[in-house]
């Protein structure tokens, strides 16, 4: 097996449980520009893909839509000074971090929110257990596109084949085969496990307290 040196997460639904303050971002600017407000399941289905690619599933006619772009311009700030009303560690997760660094593993987390937001919710909440904390800027593009991964494994000094990845939805499993790595898919986040299941990820666990003892057992293989 590998001598993986690197466990580089997903944000949103793998570390961070951002559903909510994202659903009432998304329909508090809906009801600004006098739209429909959506679910939170509508909302959860859009996430994954990066700020544009949600608004273009929650808006009527997504990027047809003749106010698409004040709309976007409205969200993002929006989005920006409310991100941390009810964002939260998942359960668990920090104590898992925690194991994998005293096994001595880097850390990393990559992200298709902007690349200042990655790094504030990362200083925020994973401050002294992750390495380095990459988003979406000029010359990174966003998941599942492979940017943000290889620039994170160029930071934390290791090669993709170093390296497993982590993530709880389609575009992490996408992202991580772009990359030219195993993933590890998770269930407590934005996708149950069945249909993480049908993905076919290299791995799929349920709580994050497996995560430091599959990676221990993928050590010892």
């Amino acid at each position: 097996m590998p001598d993986y040196k690197a466990v580089i997460f997903d944000m949103d639904g793998t570390v961070l449980n951002t559903l909510d303050d994202i659903a009432d971002c998304v329909n508090a600017t809906l009801e600004h520009f006098g739209l429909e407000q959506k679910s939170l399941e509508e909302v959860c289905n859009a996430v994954g893909n990066g700020v544009r690619h949600l608004l273009r599933c929650v808006i009527p006619g997504g990027d047809t839509h003749p106010l698409y772009q004040e709309i976007l311009q409205y969200y993002v700030p929006y989005y920006q000074a409310h991100c941390q009303n009810k964002t939260c560690a998942y359960e668990g997760i920090p104590e898992a971090m925690r194991a994998l660094k005293d096994m001595g593993y880097r850390l990393a987390i990559v992200s298709n929110k902007g690349d200042g937001a990655v790094k504030e919710l990362n200083r925020l909440y994973f401050e002294g257990l992750v390495d380095e904390a990459i988003g979406e800027r000029p010359g990174i593009r966003r998941k599942p596109a492979p940017d943000s991964v290889w620039e994170a494994v160029r930071a934390l000094g290791c090669s993709n084949s170093e390296a497993i990845y982590v993530g709880d939805s389609e575009v992490d499993i996408d992202t991580a085969a772009n990359a030219k790595m195993p993933v590890i898919a998770v269930s407590w986040g934005f996708r149950g496990h069945d249909a993480l299941e049908q993905l076919h990820p290299d791995y799929l666990i349920d709580t994050p307290d497996e995560l430091p003892v599959l990676l221990e057992k993928l050590r010892k293989a």
